[in-house]
C-alpha cells in the first residue's frame, strides 16, 4: 500500500526567538505536518523546550532530527522523549542516531564520556527499550532512526517506525537497494531528508562544502529541482519507484516549497 505524503521542516533556532516562533507559525500554516529540530548543544536551546514551545502554539507534530545518542544517557533521552510525547498528546516523534561526524571531539570538549562507535548502536537500542517501558501500553512514541551501515539498518528494521538514510552523494540506484530491504521487512515509513533545493543548501542539514552540481551529476536523492512543477514530479517518482513518502526540507525552503506541499499533501 502506498503511504500518503507528509512533509517536515528542520527548523533550528538560528535567529532571535521571536523570529523563530513566527517562522514556526508560518510553517504550520503552509501544510507541513512536522517541525523538527537538530541536536546541536550550545548553538541553540535544547530540543525538548523548543519542541514543547512549538507544540503549544501550533497543531504541528514535532520531533528531533535527530538526538545524538552519545550526548545523554539512554534513560535520560527516553525520559525526555516520553515526556514530550505525553505533554503533546502524542504529537512527538523521537528521531535518534549515533551522532554526526566529529561527535567524538564534541564529547571531549564538553567533558562527556567518549562512546566508541561500536557501542553507540547499543545506546540507541537501550534508549528505545527505555522509551517503550516508559510509554507502557497506553502510549507509543514513534521512533525515527537515521541509518546507513548494515548494523544500523538491522536495528532500525527491528525497532523504528520511520527510517531515513544518512545520505550524501550516493546515487539513486544505491538508495533504491537500501530502501528495498526495508519494504520487505514490515510497515516502516521511509523518510528522505533533502538538504539541497536547486543550488541552495540548508546549512544545518549538509556540510558547508556540499556541491549541488556534483549531487545532480551523481543523481543523488539529497537534491531536488527548485522549479515547483519539476519538484512535484520528482517527489512523486521517489514515492512510486522507491517508497519514500515522508520528505524533510530545511526551514529556509519551507515557504518557497509550500505550493509543492499543498499540491502533494492531499494525494
Amino acid at each position: 500500500m502506498t503511504r500518503p505524503f507528509r512533509f517536515g521542516v528542520v527548523a533550528p533556532l538560528m535567529t532571535d526567538v521571536v523570529t523563530w516562533r513566527d517562522r514556526a507559525r508560518r510553517i504550520a500554516d503552509s501544510g507541513y505536518s512536522t517541525l523538527l529540530v537538530p541536536d546541536f548543544p550550545l548553538t541553540q536551546p535544547a530540543p525538548g523546550p523548543m519542541l514543547a514551545t512549538v507544540a503549544a502554539m501550533t497543531d504541528l507534530r514535532v520531533g528531533t532530527w535527530v538526538y545524538a545518542s552519545p550526548l545523554r544517557s539512554a534513560w535520560m533521552t527516553a525520559w525526555e522523549a516520553h515526556s514530550l510525547s505525553l505533554l503533546t498528546d502524542g504529537r512527538f516523534e523521537m528521531g535518534i542516531g549515533t551522532g554526526r561526524p566529529g561527535i567524538q571531539d564534541e564529547l571531549l570538549a564538553k567533558g562527556l564520556p567518549v562512546v566508541p562507535p561500536n557501542e553507540r548502536l547499543t545506546q540507541v537500542r537501550e534508549t528505545v527499550e527505555a522509551l517503550r517501558d516508559l510509554d507502557g501500553s497506553d502510549l507509543h512514541t514513534p521512533v525515527a532512526m537515521a541509518v546507513l551501515g548494515p548494523k544500523a539498518r538491522a536495528l532500525a528494521a527491528e525497532v523504528a517506525d520511520t527510517v531515513t538514510f544518512a545520505l550524501g552523494d550516493q546515487p539513486r540506484a544505491d538508495v533504491e537497494r537500501l530502501a528495498r530491504d526495508f519494504r520487505t521487512v514490515g510497515d516502516v515509513e521511509l523518510a528522505l531528508a533533502v538538504p539541497v533545493i536547486g543550488d541552495a543548501v540548508a546549512p544545518h542539514m549538509a556540510p558547508p562544502d556540499t556541491d549541488p552540481a556534483a549531487l545532480r551529476a551523481a543523481d543523488a536523492l539529497t537534491v531536488l529541482p527548485d522549479d515547483p512543477a519539476a519538484a512535484v514530479e520528482e517527489i512523486q517518482r521517489r514515492r512510486e519507484e522507491i517508497g519514500f513518502s515522508y520528505f524533510v526540507f530545511g526551514a529556509d525552503f519551507a515557504e518557497r516549497f509550500a505550493p509543492v506541499v499543498a499540491e502533494l499533501a492531499g494525494r
